[in-house]
C-alpha cells in the first residue's frame, strides 16, 4: 500500500529522577552523600532511508513514544539513559508542526535527519548539591519532561523525470519498458493510484529516476479528483515528459488534452509551469498519430517525439533527449 501523507503524535523519554542516598559502608562513619544523576530521556528522530519508498508503516501507528531513563541510584550511579526511537521515512518527506504549521525539515536526501522531539534532561542526584556548607545534601531533583509533538509527514516522490498527461496515455506502459518497474496497467483510464519510481539505465555510466505521475484531470489544481494528491509529485521532478494520447478513447481531442494538462500545471504553480518538458506523441502505432504528432508540433513550434511502447519505436530517441535535457539542467543548476 502506497501513502503519502500521515498525521503521529511523538513523544520523548522523560528523564530519569535524581537519587539521594548515602554511602554507608563498615568502618566509614562518615560516608557523605552518593546518589547519582537519573538518565536521560530517549529522543525521537525522523530519518530519510534509502529503499523506503511509502509512509505506510507509519499509517497504522499514530503514537510513538521513546523510552524513559533511568533514575540514579546510590554509589554514584548514573542512571541509563532511554534509548532514541528512530522513524524511518522515505528520502523527499516533508515533516511540518501539525499545531503550528511550519516546516520543521525537508529530508531529500537519504541520511538526512530531524530530532523531532528531545529527550528530557535526568534529575541531579544528592552528590551534586555538596556544598562546603551543606555537607549532606538531602535533595534532588526530578528528571525533565521529553518534549512532544503532533507532526504531518508528507512525501513529494524525488525523481529526475515525471510522466504527466491523461489518464490511459500510456505513461505506465512507458514506465514499465524503460525501467524495472511493474506498475499496474490495464486499458481503462486510471488504473494508476499512486506515484510509480523506475531506475532507467541509458548506458553503463548514466541513469536517472522515474515517476509515472497518476492521470491528471480538468480541476486538478483545485484538488478536483485527486488532484493536489498528484500535483504534489510532479513539484519534486526535475524535467517532465508529457505524454499526449493520439487517439483517446473518450473522443477528445489531443490537442485540447496537452493544453488542458499545461493548464493545470500553471494553475497548480507558477515554477512548476516552467518545468522544461518534453512533448511526446505515445502509441505512435495508431494510424492518427503521425497527423496529431504534425498538428502538435506546428502548434508548439517544437519538436515533438514519437514512441510505441509496444513495438519500441523512438524509445532510444526519447531516452537520449531525456538525457540531454538532465545533463543541461545540471549545468545550468551549477553555474547558477
Amino acid at each position: 500500500m502506497f501513502v503519502d501523507r500521515v498525521k503521529i503524535f511523538v513523544q520523548a523519554g522523560k528523564g530519569g529522577n535524581g537519587c539521594v542516598s548515602f554511602r554507608r559502608e563498615k568502618y566509614i562513619p562518615r560516608g557523605g552523600p552518593n546518589g547519582g544523576d537519573g538518565g536521560d530521556g530517549g529522543s525521537v528522530l525522523i530519518v530519510a532511508e534509502a529503499g523506503v519508498d511509502s509512509l505506510a508503516a507509519l499509517s497504522h501507528r499514530k503514537h510513538w513514544k521513546a523510552p524513559r531513563g533511568e533514575p540514579g541510584t546510590g554509589s554514584d550511579c548514573h542512571g541509563r539513559n532511554g534509548e532514541d526511537l528512530v522513524i524511518h521515512v522515505p528520502p523527499g518527506t516533508i515533516v511540518t508542526d501539525a499545531v503550528a504549521g511550519y516546516v520543521l525539515k525537508d529530508l531529500t536526501d537519504a541520511g538526512t535527519q530531524i530530532v523531532a522531539a528531545k529527550g528530557g534532561h535526568g534529575g541531579k542526584g544528592n552528590l551534586r548539591f555538596v556544598t562546603s556548607t551543606n555537607r549532606a545534601p538531602r535533595e534532588c531533583t526530578p528528571g525533565e519532561e521529553g518534549e512532544s509533538r503532533e507532526l504531518i509527514l508528507e512525501l513529494k516522490v524525488i525523481a529526475d523525470v515525471g510522466l504527466i498527461g491523461k489518464p490511459n496515455a500510456g505513461k505506465s506502459t512507458l514506465l514499465s519498458r524503460l525501467s524495472r518497474a511493474r506498475p499496474e496497467i490495464a486499458s481503462y483510464p486510471f488504473t494508476t493510484k499512486y506515484p510509480n519510481l523506475g531506475v532507467v539505465q541509458v548506458d553503463r555510466d548514466r541513469s536517472f529516476v522515474m515517476a509515472d505521475i497518476p492521470g491528471l484531470i480538468e480541476g486538478a489544481h483545485a484538488g478536483i479528483g485527486l488532484g493536489h494528491e498528484f500535483l504534489r509529485h510532479v513539484e519534486r521532478a526535475g524535467i517532465l515528459v508529457h505524454l499526449v494520447e493520439p487517439e483517446p478513447t473518450d473522443g477528445t481531442d489531443p490537442l485540447a488534452n496537452y493544453h488542458s494538462i499545461r493548464s493545470e500545471l500553471d494553475l497548480y504553480s507558477t515554477s512548476l509551469g516552467q518545468r522544461p518538458e518534453i512533448v511526446v506523441i505515445s502509441k505512435s502505432e495508431l494510424p492518427g498519430a503521425a497527423d496529431v504528432r504534425k498538428r502538435l508540433s506546428e502548434d508548439l513550434h517544437q519538436e515533438v517525439l514519437a514512441i510505441s511502447a509496444v513495438t519500441g519505436v523512438g524509445l532510444n530517441q526519447l531516452l537520449y533527449a531525456i538525457q540531454r535535457s538532465l545533463d543541461e539542467r545540471r549545468v545550468a543548476e551549477a553555474k547558477a
